[in-house]
């Protein structure tokens, strides 16, 4: 899932960034709106985290304009304005979560997991392929009801490839979702990670190479370039 953080404040946006990046999933950030308004015009984020007032402007304007406009990624509002009525416009201009400052670092966590997975299609919390058990709810994988031990970018990997099921994820789509702006696209990072990932799966293995293009879950693993 690709994230963008949108705060001022370096040593929050630091804290924010580095927090989200150890719960698996990829950010970019961004210290202004201009520079968000770039980030978002390139792209398609998962989830987008404001905070309301930056130098640049209030946030609010800026997302009431991104609705108008028909973007639709979940946006989550952090700021020190607590009120009732301030929460009502933050919801009234498009914005789909509120925190108040200052916040607990694994809520925000939570609640950004909870807005990326809210963002298009809604997917069941656990998906079965074969004997393989993805909880994207609380990040587990199992195989036969055994707990795999996965690091927060194989659980990524495998969350895109699951949430397009028996279709052939692009390589470049798999860089866009779970790298972040400092990846390299011709570097060979999908293919060591997918190597490691299908080895901790066993076999017989559920991600098959699509040949020319990228990966594909299935549910036996026993389709034309199996583990390969």
């Amino acid at each position: 899932m690709r994230v963008l953080v949108v705060e001022d404040d370096a040593d929050l946006r630091f804290a924010v960034v580095g927090a989200l990046r150890g719960a698996g999933l990829a950010v970019d950030e961004a210290a202004d709106l201009p520079v968000a308004d770039e980030a978002l015009f390139v792209t398609d984020y998962d989830c987008v985290v404001f905070d309301r007032m930056v130098p640049s402007g209030d946030a609010l304007d800026y997302v009431r304009k991104l609705r108008g406009a028909g973007g639709t990624a979940p946006v989550l509002f952090l700021t020190a304005r607590d009120t009732v009525t301030d929460r009502v416009e933050g919801f009234a201009c498009g914005g789909d979560d509120y925190l108040v400052k200052p916040f607990a670092v694994p809520e925000l966590v939570a609640r950004v997991h909870s807005l990326c997975r809210r963002a298009g299609t809604v997917r069941p919390p656990v998906r079965h392929f074969g004997d393989i058990e993805i909880d994207t709810a609380r990040r587990q994988v199992r195989r036969g009801g055994v707990r795999l031990v996965l690091t927060v970018k194989e659980f990524a990997v495998l969350e895109v490839l699951a949430a397009r099921a028996d279709e052939a994820v692009p390589r470049s789509e798999l860089i866009e979702k779970c790298w972040d702006e400092m990846a390299e696209p011709n570097s060979n990072v999908v293919e060591v990670l997918v190597s490691q990932l299908r080895r901790k799966l066993g076999d017989p293995c559920p991600i098959l190479t699509v040949r020319g293009l990228g990966y594909r879950l299935v549910a036996d693993g026993t389709g034309p370039g199996a583990g390969r």
